[in-house]
């Protein structure tokens, strides 16, 4: 059935378009310079791109964004990538977080076995400025790093305020990231001080994280100090207790967050690292802010009082996205624990969710389960489900909705960590089919253009922004004079923003996403590089070389398949393929373990060495007219790689006969 054939799935209630927060915005952005207030949704995201200044100014007045000082513009009228956001104004993430006085929960943070803690909102404020006192104490300033080590949990919101509210810098890693993938990251950022977990729960048991905390500690020569959470931990060196750390006596206790100027960092995100160590790449305090705001309220449509949980861990920028409910006052549910089939739904029953995150291997692994979530479930609170991480396709899309019911949205998105929020998503005035991301956001001028520059409708074509926004990345660290940065989305197109999606726009303005572009892994719904999982390979002394790519798979599934050449004569037999998933496992994540380990008689690369990721994901898919023989140092190895896609191919289809579509 083609796309522009498909009925919605979902179809906005006359009540909930009324009560949305993105309808009471047209209405006051109609009053402003704004399209009218029923005016459809395509009139008003064309307003938001087009009058950057009208719109960015209405969102941070409707949203009541507290500054310190306003700013003197909304926009330097820099183009690309060299505008600047807010000149001259100054304010600080936890000053918007705690502008209001608000009661009952914050954070409630749940683990496999229940609700572990929740923390009120005079709780979090009082912990945040009591850590704040702390690490101001250990010395830390504005600007200063603090990195994390943790796992999802109430501890890791309290550790980013703190930082935050002192102006120091925030980088945050999961405790599913082992000890040197976690150093590979924050090391650059040669941070003051650490926080860091003992462990986290993984499928029923508590995995130790204590020795990786030591080694990551000793890797981080800089450090004045570490906040250590939980028991079990090695007390070398300067060390506090978290619970001391949070309890600073009133007197020490810092009164407010500090104002910095808009383009101040507040955070480095790191990308997966496709070729090379991960990039950080930093935001800022004003560009978070006000896209937070936009997209929480306006697309995702959480406000005071809802329960707002997405699955993430602190690798993730949805963990970033997801913190931000915070600036709208809603609770945050934390989960440290294994995303079962079963578990996710669970938090959103005790937790009484209004909001869910998930990805579609979630919900793809709950329909195996052969679990029924409405049913099985009491999700009666249940409003929206977001879903994002990889492609939601048709039939997936179609069995939530016909197990979730009407009244719930089911919204897939589709965004990045580069810009910590989404280019396409959802709106509740909006109808939503299978397999489409609904909208384009408000204020992300989104274009799907051919190698031409031309914009393209009902085709495929690379994911561009031909208009900056305010959470684009200040720069990635260590890269001073912006050359890196400049490379990574500006090369192909000059001063247009290119992604690495491919995309279609429809003529009903939706999008449709058919998948990674580059050579980013995407499995589970986190993205990975491809550089630390085949480093752990290549450290086993029988591995001379390791290539890895994912392939996104017509039927929803993902295939992540690591090649390896081996040394001495070696053959791949049972036990090394073993060693090289249980190398992947320890030294990188459980989540990023390939689906198969091949035998290759070569790894293919540019003349000049670079592996070569992206052909070689084309040629597994199919895309073999991308590759130009010329470019290969060993064409021949072309044929091998062929020929691995058609096997794969034909196993699926084989997998696939007899069943309906």
């Amino acid at each position: 059935m083609r796309h522009d054939e498909t009925t919605p799935v979902w179809t906005p209630s006359a009540r909930a378009t009324a009560e949305a927060a993105i309808t009471e915005f047209a209405r006051f952005a109609g009053g402003r310079g704004g399209p009218p207030s029923d005016a459809p949704y395509e009139q008003m995201w064309r307003w938001s791109v087009q009058d950057t200044a009208g719109f960015w100014s209405a969102v941070a007045e409707f949203c009541e964004l507290a500054w310190e000082t306003r700013p003197d513009a909304v926009t330097d009228g820099a183009p690309m990538p060299q505008t600047r956001w807010f000149p001259g104004g100054r304010l600080n993430y936890a000053a918007q977080v705690f502008r209001t006085p608000r009661t009952g929960p914050a954070v409630v943070g749940h683990d496999e076995t229940g609700i572990s803690r929740a923390l009120s909102w005079t709780e979090l404020e009082e912990q945040v400025a009591g850590l704040a006192a702390t690490l101001e104490g250990l010395g830390v300033r504005a600007g200063d790093r603090v990195a994390g080590y943790l796992p999802d949990c109430p501890e890791a919101i309290v550790a980013f305020l703190a930082a935050a509210s002192l102006g120091a810098i925030w980088a945050g890693c999961g405790t599913d990231l082992a000890g040197d993938a976690a150093r590979a990251r924050l090391a650059q950022l040669d941070p003051t001080c650490l926080i860091a977990a003992a462990g986290h729960h993984h499928r029923g048991r508590w995995v130790d994280r204590t020795p990786d905390v030591l080694a990551l500690r000793e890797g981080l020569p800089n450090l004045c100090a570490t906040v250590l959470v939980g028991e079990g931990h090695a007390r070398a060196g300067a060390s506090v207790e978290w619970v001391r750390a949070v309890s600073s006596p009133a007197g020490r206790r810092r009164s407010s967050p500090v104002p910095v100027p808009a383009e101040h960092p507040l955070w480095v995100l790191f990308t997966s690292g496709t070729t090379g160590p991960p990039k950080g790449i930093v935001h800022s305090h004003a560009g978070v802010v006000i896209e937070h705001l936009k997209t929480l309220s306006l697309h995702l449509d959480v406000g005071p009082g809802d329960q707002f949980f997405w699955y993430t861990t602190l690798n993730w920028m949805l963990w970033n996205l997801r913190v931000g409910g915070l600036l709208r006052g809603a609770t945050v549910h934390c989960f440290d624990g294994a995303p079962t089939a079963r578990a996710l739904w669970e938090v959103a029953e005790r937790g009484r969710i209004t909001h869910l995150g998930v990805s579609p291997g979630y919900l793809s692994a709950s329909r195996d389960a052969g679990l029924h979530p409405a049913a099985g479930f009491d999700l009666a609170a249940l409003r929206m489900v977001g879903c994002t991480g990889s492609v939601l396709t048709a039939p997936l899309h179609r069995w939530a909705a016909a197990e979730l019911g009407p009244q719930v949205l089911i919204g897939s998105t589709t965004g990045g960590t580069d810009v910590v929020s989404g280019f396409a998503g959802s709106a509740a005035t909006v109808p939503i089919r299978a397999g489409e991301v609904a909208v384009r956001c408000l204020g992300v001028d989104l274009h799907a253009w051919s190698a031409d520059r031309e914009s393209l409708t009902d085709e495929v074509g690379e994911l561009v922004l031909t208009a900056p926004m305010p959470s684009m990345p200040v720069g990635f660290w260590g890269d001073l004079d912006g050359s890196r940065y400049r490379a990574a989305y500006f090369e192909q197109f000059p001063g247009v923003w290119r992604h690495g999606d491919w995309v279609t726009v429809t003529r009903r303005c939706s999008v449709i996403v058919h998948g990674r572009s580059d050579a980013t892994l995407n499995r589970h719904g986190i993205r990975m590089g491809s550089a630390d999982i085949c480093q752990a390979a290549e450290d086993l002394p029988e591995v001379g070389e390791a290539l890895v790519v994912g392939i996104e798979e017509p039927d929803g599934g993902y295939w992540m398949p690591i090649f390896v050449t081996l040394t001495g004569g070696r053959r791949l037999d049972d036990d090394l393929a073993a060693a090289i998933r249980a190398a992947v496992r320890d030294r990188v994540s459980p989540r990023h373990v390939p689906d198969e380990v091949i035998q290759a008689p070569g790894i293919p690369h540019t003349p000049t060495g670079k592996k070569l990721e992206v052909p070689v994901k084309n040629i597994l898919r199919g895309l073999t007219a991308a590759v130009r023989k010329d470019a290969v140092d060993r064409p021949e190895l072309l044929e091998f790689y062929r020929e691995a896609g058609a096997r794969r191919h034909r196993m699926r289809d084989r997998g696939n006969e007899g069943t309906s579509p």
